[in-house]
């Protein structure tokens, strides 16, 4: 499935950077009304009679924004997981959508990488402020790009200078790449053909092709798939039962899901792109979710399961990254947003050609997940912002 769009267009830019061209500026240009949805089909119950918060924002989301549908999973102050759906799972056959059912979770794969590779630090195997080419010798070389002056924790905190490869037009097509198969080394290649958006270290801009590097160098250093690694050392870890990195081939989303669907401009009809070979997400976006695992991937992250306290310290160490968001600030795979009621919140969120998805848990054990099955326009995007500040909040 096309997870190489899940990364966040919107999420591209640096701190105080430049403007990003071409398809990013159109992505992020889709009007609020994509896809205009059969029905609103909330699951959740109201209580009191009163209609529940999530689900209204739920709702609005199909009813006002034109979202083909929409899912939340909110673990309350109570410390229950409540879910939720509102819209259709199929716009051809107006299937109900599945309750927490499985999305592709675009750059929420950025945090699953980021793990393993700090894993590999508290091992030994790695150090965070080596250069790139100790464990990849001879790979980053180009326009200002040079792997011996880049590190590995700028590679994890998008302050590489490394550009985009999906500013390359060979995986910018979402149309064209849908069932295509891309090799790591091809989207690498993209990047590198491009000048260095500026020196290593110096500033700060979100960049997909970090973490296609970071995932050869998982594979550099274990000698595994980095998808095997992110499976053992994290997903079957704390028992993700339905999470998955795809093998090379596997285009399917495995257990029910709602259908997501692409629109190329505007106007354009919604294309269901439920079905795609998401080699060109890779380390970066690959990774299929649900809501409820997403929030427990979190939980168990922020709460110490999966590193050591020092590595999950540098990981939770951020710099600015307001072009994300209002006081967003960016760790090493994990981002830090304010919330409303006191407090940050911390996960990542991703964004594929026909998924997206914002997340976050609290140090106090609170978590809310949301996914849309199309990328929202801007109005729509804030609306998935205001819901889930207002789940974690309420």
């Amino acid at each position: 499935m096309n997870e190489h769009v899940q990364h966040d267009r919107a999420d591209r830019r640096r701190h105080g950077g430049r403007g990003r061209r071409g398809l990013a500026a159109a992505m992020a240009s889709l009007a609020v009304g994509v896809v205009a949805a059969s029905a609103v089909a909330p699951t959740a119950a109201f209580a009191g009679g009163r209609p529940d918060s999530v689900q209204s924002s739920l709702n609005a989301l199909v009813k006002d924004d034109g979202m083909p549908a929409a899912l939340a999973s909110v673990k309350g102050r109570d410390g229950r997981t409540r879910t939720y759906t509102a819209g259709v799972g199929d716009l051809a056959t107006g299937a109900r959508v599945p309750v927490d059912g499985q999305i592709r979770a675009g750059s929420n794969t950025k945090a699953f990488t980021a793990v393993v590779v700090l894993q590999l630090v508290a091992e030994g195997k790695v150090g965070l402020d080596s250069p790139v080419d100790t464990y990849l010798p001879g790979l980053l070389r180009g326009d200002g790009i040079d792997g011996r002056a880049i590190t590995v924790r700028q590679l994890l905190q998008h302050t590489s200078g490394l550009p985009d490869y999906m500013e390359d037009p060979a995986v910018s097509d979402f149309a064209a790449i849908q069932y295509h198969y891309f090799e790591p080394r091809d989207l690498l290649d993209g990047a590198l053909a491009q000048k260095a958006r500026f020196p290593a270290g110096t500033e700060w801009e979100y960049s997909n092709t970090n973490y296609i590097v970071a995932g050869l160098l998982v594979q550099k250093v274990t000698g595994r798939p980095v998808g095997e690694e992110i499976t053992k050392r994290v997903i079957d870890r704390i028992g993700l039962r339905h999470t998955y990195f795809p093998t090379p081939g596997d285009m399917s989303i495995h257990e029910a899901h709602p259908h997501g669907y692409y629109r190329s401009s505007p106007d354009a009809a919604p294309v269901d792109y439920t079905e795609a070979d998401s080699s060109a997400a890779w380390a970066t976006g690959a990774i299929v979710s649900t809501n409820t695992d997403l929030n427990a991937f979190y939980a168990s992250l922020i709460g110490g399961r999966l590193l050591p306290a020092a590595q999950l310290a540098e990981m939770r160490t951020t710099v600015p990254a307001e072009l994300l968001g209002p006081g967003v600030r960016y760790g090493l795979g994990l981002q830090s947003k304010p919330l409303s009621c006191g407090g940050v919140l911390w996960g990542h969120g991703g964004t594929t050609a026909s998924y997206r998805s914002r997340n976050g848990v609290t140090d106090d054990g609170r978590a809310a997940a949301i996914t849309v099955t199309t990328i929202p326009g801007a109005v729509a995007a804030q609306h998935m912002a205001d819901a889930l500040d207002a789940a974690l909040c309420r």
